[in-house]
């Protein structure tokens, strides 16, 4: 993402790059976005840690929803992979595909996205690329991270007897989806207006835990961010980490519009637990470290959940309150 900077007359592209992204990319890095690259330093006695999302208009995002909105998306799920490692940010290289429906206006408030949340998770813009595409608008980010040297968090350090914890609450954005897509099954229309907008806005903007990187370094021997979905990716960590594992589907934390929404319609839990977009922090802590874990969390102002323990063996074992197994159609999401 550079805006050219010869004598000769700048292109297109070069003009909107200076009208929209080199006022917020004021970090020395770079560079006025006036070269072909960035450049970095990395903090003595840190590693970088790299991580890079694709957004897709009709597949991560609705192709009607605000494009600032969008933009906060595309930093925050970065974002939140970089929290899962323990990792704090250093900047965010941005590209993205501009279909012919896209105005000067969406274009304003795209870039006021990326601006305000560059500031807001400390997260700045250091460059990218912009281009035209006949459709539909698609944005990728990469954000680059740093860690103290052997500290980051994997998702390969479980081991079996760890208790399984997760941040915030599961399955708000899924069931915002269900909403947007299915108003009238029973319960979305049993949700009150409040609820509906919150279930609604934690589909369209994740809050990447990032407070929550030192109990994470400190205390946790695995960790991934939930993107598509609590019980498949909690398999995923289980394997990587070759153990199996059990959680107890009753101490999943859900807000009260997500409980009101399963009351409702009790066939919500599985799209709850398995839908995906929540962007909380999936964790497996060793029991003694969990009094420490959740006292850090909660300092930083973040709440966490034991839901289950790490056992031998492989596979994940999903209980109702009962201690019957759940079974589910797809345990997470796939684009393939």
């Amino acid at each position: 993402m550079a805006d050219g900077s010869s004598g000769a007359r700048p292109s297109g592209e070069d003009a909107l790059i200076a009208r929209l992204f080199a006022p917020i990319a004021t970090h020395a890095g770079a560079l006025g976005l006036k070269d072909d690259a960035a450049l970095l330093s990395v903090p003595p006695g840190h590693e970088l840690v790299l991580t890079k999302d694709a957004l897709v208009a009709g597949v991560h995002f609705f192709a009607d929803d605000p494009p600032e909105a969008i933009a906060r998306k595309a930093m925050r799920v970065n974002l939140s992979d970089l929290a899962a490692k323990g990792a704090r940010p250093l900047g965010v290289m941005l590209a993205f595909a501009i279909p012919p429906d896209m105005d000067a206006s969406a274009l304003d408030a795209f870039a006021r996205g990326i601006g305000a949340d560059a500031a807001l998770y400390d997260a700045p813009l250091l460059g990218g690329d912009t281009v035209r595409t006949p459709g539909p608008f698609m944005v990728s980010l990469t954000a680059i991270g740093a860690v103290p040297t052997g500290e980051m968090v994997r998702r390969t350090g479980a081991r079996a007897g760890q208790a399984i914890v997760v941040s915030g609450t599961i399955g708000d954005a899924a069931l915002g989806l269900a909403l947007r897509l299915a108003p009238e099954r029973p319960g979305c229309a049993a949700s009150s207006e409040e609820e509906r907008a919150f279930l609604l806005d934690r589909y369209l903007l994740p809050r990447p835990r990032l407070p929550l990187i030192r109990a994470l370094r400190e205390h946790a021997s695995a960790a991934m961010d939930v993107s598509d979905g609590l019980v498949g990716d909690l398999g995923k960590m289980l394997t990587a980490s070759g153990i199996g594992g059990e959680i107890d589907a009753a101490r999943v934390p859900l807000s009260h519009a997500a409980r009101r929404a399963v009351e409702a319609e009790p066939a919500l839990l599985e799209v709850a637990l398995t839908g995906g977009d929540d962007y909380e922090i999936l964790a497996v802590v060793p029991h003694h470290a969990l009094s420490r874990f959740q006292t850090v969390a909660t300092t930083a102002g973040i709440g966490v959940s034991v839901i289950g323990h790490t056992v031998e063996g492989q596979g994940l074992t999903v209980r109702d309150g009962k201690g019957a197994p759940l079974t589910f159609a797809q345990g997470s999401f796939s684009h393939f």
